[in-house]
Protein backbone atom coordinates (compact mmCIF):
# COMPACT_ATOMS: atom_id res chain seq x y z
CA UNK A 1 0.00 0.00 0.00
CA UNK A 2 2.44 2.26 1.08
CA UNK A 3 4.38 1.68 -2.57
CA UNK A 4 1.35 2.41 -4.34
CA UNK A 5 0.97 6.03 -2.39
CA UNK A 6 4.09 6.78 -3.26
CA UNK A 7 3.80 5.65 -6.79
CA UNK A 8 0.80 7.90 -6.92
CA UNK A 9 2.80 10.80 -5.53
CA UNK A 10 5.43 10.37 -7.59
CA UNK A 11 3.20 10.46 -10.90
CA UNK A 12 1.43 14.10 -9.16
CA UNK A 13 4.54 15.63 -9.35
CA UNK A 14 5.61 14.11 -12.49
CA UNK A 15 3.04 14.88 -14.25
CA UNK A 16 3.09 18.89 -14.29
CA UNK A 17 6.26 18.57 -15.91
CA UNK A 18 5.26 15.96 -18.76
CA UNK A 19 2.48 17.90 -19.97
CA UNK A 20 4.37 21.55 -20.18
CA UNK A 21 7.32 19.20 -21.41
CA UNK A 22 6.80 20.89 -25.08
CA UNK A 23 7.31 25.48 -25.47
CA UNK A 24 4.91 24.76 -28.81
CA UNK A 25 1.63 25.02 -27.72
CA UNK A 26 -0.07 25.36 -31.27
CA UNK A 27 1.54 24.45 -34.17
CA UNK A 28 0.20 25.59 -37.67
CA UNK A 29 3.27 27.09 -39.42
CA UNK A 30 6.68 25.88 -38.19
CA UNK A 31 8.69 22.54 -39.93
CA UNK A 32 10.45 20.38 -38.01
CA UNK A 33 13.82 21.87 -37.50
CA UNK A 34 12.28 25.43 -36.75
CA UNK A 35 9.95 23.19 -33.83
CA UNK A 36 13.05 21.66 -32.90
CA UNK A 37 15.17 24.66 -32.22
CA UNK A 38 12.41 26.42 -30.54
CA UNK A 39 12.39 23.90 -27.94
CA UNK A 40 15.67 24.04 -27.92
CA UNK A 41 15.71 27.44 -26.82
CA UNK A 42 13.08 26.97 -24.68
CA UNK A 43 14.51 24.49 -22.51
CA UNK A 44 17.40 26.30 -22.27
CA UNK A 45 15.32 29.39 -21.06
CA UNK A 46 13.87 27.40 -18.29
CA UNK A 47 16.61 25.76 -16.85
CA UNK A 48 18.85 29.06 -16.81
CA UNK A 49 16.01 31.31 -16.12
CA UNK A 50 13.19 29.18 -14.23
CA UNK A 51 11.06 31.59 -16.97
CA UNK A 52 8.58 28.72 -19.21
CA UNK A 53 9.27 29.96 -23.04
CA UNK A 54 5.53 29.08 -24.72
CA UNK A 55 5.12 29.96 -28.64
CA UNK A 56 1.99 29.50 -30.28
CA UNK A 57 2.07 29.58 -34.17
CA UNK A 58 -1.43 29.80 -35.38
CA UNK A 59 -2.96 29.99 -38.91
CA UNK A 60 -6.50 30.70 -37.48
CA UNK A 61 -8.19 33.50 -39.27
CA UNK A 62 -9.08 36.22 -36.45
CA UNK A 63 -11.19 38.88 -36.27
CA UNK A 64 -10.02 42.76 -36.05
CA UNK A 65 -9.74 43.56 -32.05
CA UNK A 66 -9.54 39.88 -31.52
CA UNK A 67 -8.76 39.33 -27.43
CA UNK A 68 -4.79 37.58 -27.80
CA UNK A 69 -4.49 37.88 -24.21
CA UNK A 70 -8.33 35.74 -23.40
CA UNK A 71 -7.21 33.89 -26.05
CA UNK A 72 -4.05 32.39 -24.32
CA UNK A 73 -5.92 32.00 -21.39
CA UNK A 74 -7.23 28.29 -24.03
CA UNK A 75 -3.59 27.17 -23.12
CA UNK A 76 -3.93 27.73 -19.42
CA UNK A 77 -3.89 23.75 -18.55
CA UNK A 78 -0.74 23.28 -20.57
CA UNK A 79 1.03 25.87 -18.97
CA UNK A 80 3.13 26.52 -15.73
CA UNK A 81 4.02 29.91 -14.18
CA UNK A 82 6.07 31.88 -14.44
CA UNK A 83 6.17 32.30 -18.09
CA UNK A 84 6.35 34.43 -21.06
CA UNK A 85 4.28 33.82 -24.61
CA UNK A 86 4.82 34.64 -28.21
CA UNK A 87 1.62 34.32 -30.51
CA UNK A 88 2.31 34.35 -34.15
CA UNK A 89 -0.97 34.78 -35.85
CA UNK A 90 -0.53 35.63 -39.81
CA UNK A 91 -4.18 35.14 -40.78
CA UNK A 92 -5.28 37.62 -37.57
CA UNK A 93 -7.14 40.74 -39.06
CA UNK A 94 -5.78 43.89 -38.02
CA UNK A 95 -8.08 46.27 -39.68
CA UNK A 96 -11.29 44.80 -41.71
CA UNK A 97 -11.43 48.14 -43.59
CA UNK A 98 -8.21 47.61 -45.21
CA UNK A 99 -8.14 43.62 -44.51
CA UNK A 100 -4.35 43.71 -43.78
CA UNK A 101 -3.56 40.73 -41.90
CA UNK A 102 -0.40 39.57 -39.42
CA UNK A 103 -0.44 40.04 -35.68
CA UNK A 104 2.18 39.07 -32.75
CA UNK A 105 1.00 38.57 -29.40
CA UNK A 106 3.82 38.56 -26.34
CA UNK A 107 2.13 37.63 -23.10
CA UNK A 108 3.80 37.50 -19.74
CA UNK A 109 2.47 35.79 -16.74
CA UNK A 110 3.17 38.72 -14.55
CA UNK A 111 4.29 42.45 -14.78
CA UNK A 112 7.64 40.91 -13.11
CA UNK A 113 8.27 39.43 -16.17
CA UNK A 114 7.22 41.84 -18.24
CA UNK A 115 10.10 44.00 -17.34
CA UNK A 116 12.43 41.82 -17.93
CA UNK A 117 12.08 42.40 -22.02
CA UNK A 118 11.68 45.53 -24.38
CA UNK A 119 8.37 44.76 -26.18
CA UNK A 120 8.92 46.46 -29.66
CA UNK A 121 12.20 44.59 -29.66
CA UNK A 122 10.47 41.51 -30.21
CA UNK A 123 7.99 42.89 -32.67
CA UNK A 124 10.96 44.24 -34.67
CA UNK A 125 12.72 40.90 -34.56
CA UNK A 126 9.60 38.67 -35.23
CA UNK A 127 8.07 41.02 -37.50
CA UNK A 128 10.81 42.56 -39.60
CA UNK A 129 11.87 39.36 -41.18
CA UNK A 130 8.03 38.78 -42.62
CA UNK A 131 7.62 42.18 -43.80
CA UNK A 132 11.28 42.42 -45.93
CA UNK A 133 10.92 41.99 -49.90
CA UNK A 134 12.44 39.34 -51.29
CA UNK A 135 12.54 35.80 -52.88
CA UNK A 136 12.15 33.26 -49.72
CA UNK A 137 8.53 32.01 -49.31
CA UNK A 138 5.83 33.49 -47.02
CA UNK A 139 6.17 30.15 -44.86
CA UNK A 140 9.85 30.18 -44.98
CA UNK A 141 9.55 34.02 -43.83
CA UNK A 142 6.98 33.05 -41.12
CA UNK A 143 9.20 30.41 -39.67
CA UNK A 144 12.34 32.23 -39.41
CA UNK A 145 10.10 35.21 -37.57
CA UNK A 146 8.59 32.82 -35.21
CA UNK A 147 12.03 31.45 -34.12
CA UNK A 148 13.67 34.88 -34.34
CA UNK A 149 11.10 36.51 -32.11
CA UNK A 150 11.35 33.67 -29.77
CA UNK A 151 15.01 33.81 -29.69
CA UNK A 152 15.16 37.51 -28.96
CA UNK A 153 12.71 37.58 -26.30
CA UNK A 154 14.48 34.11 -24.42
CA UNK A 155 17.81 36.58 -24.55
CA UNK A 156 16.64 39.42 -23.24
CA UNK A 157 14.70 37.50 -20.57
CA UNK A 158 18.30 35.61 -19.74
CA UNK A 159 19.75 39.17 -19.95
CA UNK A 160 17.69 40.42 -16.95
CA UNK A 161 18.29 37.37 -14.77
CA UNK A 162 22.41 38.05 -15.47
CA UNK A 163 22.79 34.74 -17.68
CA UNK A 164 23.73 34.12 -21.03
CA UNK A 165 22.20 31.53 -23.51
CA UNK A 166 23.84 29.83 -25.81
CA UNK A 167 21.60 28.36 -28.42
CA UNK A 168 19.80 32.17 -29.47
CA UNK A 169 20.77 33.31 -32.63
CA UNK A 170 22.97 36.05 -32.56
CA UNK A 171 24.61 38.19 -35.58
CA UNK A 172 26.90 35.37 -35.70
CA UNK A 173 27.79 32.87 -38.40
CA UNK A 174 26.48 29.99 -36.32
CA UNK A 175 22.44 32.56 -36.21
CA UNK A 176 23.16 32.78 -39.67
CA UNK A 177 23.62 29.31 -40.57
CA UNK A 178 20.52 28.09 -38.32
CA UNK A 179 18.14 30.65 -40.51
CA UNK A 180 19.46 29.29 -43.50
CA UNK A 181 18.89 25.94 -42.27
CA UNK A 182 15.11 26.65 -41.19
CA UNK A 183 14.57 27.56 -44.68
CA UNK A 184 16.79 24.75 -46.17
CA UNK A 185 14.49 21.93 -44.11
CA UNK A 186 11.04 23.04 -44.80
CA UNK A 187 12.45 23.05 -48.76
CA UNK A 188 13.78 19.95 -49.07
CA UNK A 189 10.63 18.17 -47.73
CA UNK A 190 8.65 19.99 -49.82
CA UNK A 191 11.31 18.99 -52.71
CA UNK A 192 11.16 15.28 -51.70
CA UNK A 193 7.42 14.80 -51.06
CA UNK A 194 6.10 16.38 -54.15
CA UNK A 195 8.90 16.29 -56.66
CA UNK A 196 11.71 13.23 -55.83
CA UNK A 197 9.32 11.19 -54.38
CA UNK A 198 6.70 10.63 -57.17
CA UNK A 199 9.57 9.98 -59.28
CA UNK A 200 11.19 7.54 -57.36
CA UNK A 201 7.44 5.78 -57.13
CA UNK A 202 6.73 5.61 -60.89
CA UNK A 203 10.66 4.42 -61.18
CA UNK A 204 9.62 1.56 -59.17
CA UNK A 205 6.52 0.51 -60.36
CA UNK A 206 8.26 0.70 -63.63
CA UNK A 207 10.26 -2.00 -62.90
CA UNK A 208 7.84 -3.90 -61.41
CA UNK A 209 5.47 -4.16 -64.68
CA UNK A 210 8.74 -4.88 -66.48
Amino acid sequence: MNKVKAGFALLALLLPLLLNATSLLKNDLLNKAASDYIEQIGDELFAKTGVHGYVIATNEHFPEHFNLVAYSKRYDANTSRPYVMLIFAPNAIITAKSQRKGRVGIIPSSKAIASMYDRGDVLDATIDVVASVDKNKVEDKHAIGIVQGFSELADEIASAKGVKLEHTIKETRQGIWVLQAVVLFGAAIVLWMFFLRPILIRIRDGKKEA
